[in-house]
């Protein structure tokens, strides 16, 4: 059976005016990152597929005839079974990977290797494969995992990476590492828009405005979780879980009574952090 390859040349390269239509939605640094990749891996955070995904990324990305694999990170925060089932046919192909604990790292290392090998590189040395994804989802993390060498840099704070930084898989791959796509309407003040951002970390616990409302969101969904993590029975009131998990960590005001926002922004920080398994 003949082999499908894979052309990146200028015939499709040349062909960017989509992702120059959208300069709104993606910033310039990612456009230059879906221009010289040949092929792109999508981080999404798997307890937030859809929230995580950027579907106009996605569709440039295939306008321009090139190839997409779905990294769904975070994965020992989930059922991998339960997810992979309810999985859209349109995620093809993915891997399932944790950061953390190492899950998954060799499949998406194969994966790689596998599409690279379809890549014709018309005179270039090597396949570049570049990395996108939503704010703070673990794309340098990533990285680092399949790399096994720790280059790329590493916070929790997101939007930490400030430029494209290429890291060697092997000696004919290079990983490029870019800051998190989300578009300017993502960080619109609508309240749709800032709860997403919290949840899935965007916004960090430090500069999301008015914490306890995403502790409401939060307790509408995953009470039991939380109850069980700070040993509180609260009956999904996010008033009463503050005032209990502020109180048990101390965190009081003048007269005793309960700092809600410095409370509210330490249960989404563990929220954010994978403290909390929903």
């Amino acid at each position: 059976m003949a082999r499908i390859r894979y052309s990146f040349g200028s015939r499709h390269t040349g062909h960017i005016e989509n992702i120059r239509k959208q300069r709104k939605e993606f910033p310039v640094i990612v456009e230059e990152v879906l221009r010289i990749s040949d092929i792109v891996l999508e981080v999404l955070d798997c307890r937030f597929i859809d929230e995580t995904r950027n579907f106009l990324l996605e569709e440039v990305i295939k306008e321009v005839g090139k190839k997409i694999i779905f990294v769904l990170n975070k994965a020992d925060l989930i059922d991998v079974r339960k997810v992979e089932k309810e999985l859209k046919k349109s995620m093809r192909p993915y891997v399932f990977v944790s950061s953390k604990n190492g899950f998954g790292a060799k499949k998406l290392r194969d994966k790689i290797k596998i599409e690279s090998k379809r890549v014709e590189l018309n005179g270039r040395e090597r396949v570049q494969v570049g990395v996108v994804g939503y704010p703070n989802t673990g794309k340098s993390s990533i990285i680092n995992l399949v790399t096994r060498k720790g280059k790329a840099k590493i916070s929790k704070q997101a939007g930490f990476t400030k430029g494209i930084q290429k890291i060697r898989l092997t000696e004919n791959i290079l990983l490029l590492d870019t800051p998190g796509v989300i578009s300017e309407s993502e960080y619109s003040s609508s309240k749709k828009d800032i709860l997403k951002n919290a949840l899935v970390g965007a916004r960090t616990f430090s500069n999301v405005k008015n914490p306890e409302y995403i502790v409401f969101y939060l307790m509408k969904e995953n009470s039991k979780a939380i109850e069980k993590f700070y040993g509180v029975k609260d009956y999904g009131d996010s008033e009463m879980l503050i005032e209990k998990v502020g109180r048990k960590k101390n965190f009081l005001q003048k007269k005793g009574e309960v700092d809600i926002d410095r409370t509210a922004r330490a249960i989404l920080k563990d929220w954010q952090e994978g403290k909390i398994n929903p």
